[in-house]
């Protein structure tokens, strides 16, 4: 039998934006408990969005999030001998968390310059449906969309 689910505690929202999304972004992108840089980072990010775009970094943001996060996803189910990669909808918490983790991956895989540039770069990309957080999430769904004959599989 498995253990007691960990008690969720409430993300307190960003000081600029007052957003839980921005602020648990801001948690993701913190290295070695700096919150300080990751909020400079992520700001700094903000400023560039909205000079190049002339829009609410807040609204793009929100708009890269709702773009990137992923609806269905394959897990792995043993059926006689036999794994088959089962979709499955995903929880509204873990589709969050899988869209941040996606964008902040692909933001630092992103080529040379300061991490606000690559971060506000690759969310001006899943604003617009482009990028490799894009990419991974269409990935994620033409999978999904291949494997559905196993859909009874579910459990």
């Amino acid at each position: 039998m498995r253990r007691n689910r960990a008690a969720t505690r409430p993300t307190i929202p960003d000081p600029r934006n007052q957003s839980r999304v921005v602020s648990k972004f801001m948690s993701n992108l913190m290295r070695d408990g700096k919150k300080s840089t990751a909020e400079r980072v992520v700001y700094d990010a903000f400023d560039k969005i909205e000079e190049v775009t002339g829009r609410r970094a807040i609204d793009v943001f929100d708009a890269a999030v709702r773009n990137v996060t992923p609806v269905i996803e394959v897990k792995p189910r043993r059926v006689g001998g036999a794994t088959y990669q089962v979709p499955v909808d995903i929880r509204s918490e873990r589709r969050q968390a899988l869209a941040l983790r996606w964008l902040l991956e692909s933001s630092r895989r992103r080529g040379g310059r300061s991490m606000s540039e690559k971060l506000a770069a690759e969310l001006l990309d899943a604003a617009n449906n482009a990028g490799n957080a894009i990419r991974r999430k269409e990935e994620t769904h033409r999978m999904a969309e291949a494997n559905r004959a196993f859909v009874h599989y579910r459990w």
